[in-house]
């Protein structure tokens, strides 16, 4: 069940691809490259040190999750990041 305190966004750059979970002031982004082939990256903002890479994006959502204190299931996922991970 989606939680509805936690904010999601998703935004690309020139480079990346990321999307941001967002919940009592602590941030967990998943980002991936702009061609949407490679290992996906844990980080606390979306500038900050990679703190792991996945190859699956559930194996990533499961990490940010984590990072919110969450249950992954309640990560808001919008439609346009859904297919991120190899």
């Amino acid at each position: 069940m989606v939680d509805e305190t936690i904010e999601a966004d998703y935004h690309e750059t020139d480079g990346e691809r990321r999307l941001r979970f967002a919940r009592d002031g602590q941030t967990a982004v998943v980002a991936q490259n702009i061609d949407g082939y490679a290992m996906v990256a844990v980080r606390r903002n979306a500038t900050g040190t990679e703190l792991e890479r996945y190859y699956g994006f559930d194996m990533a959502l499961d990490h940010a999750a984590e990072l919110l204190g969450v249950d992954p299931a309640a990560l808001p996922v919008p439609d346009e990041a859904a297919d991120m991970g190899m």
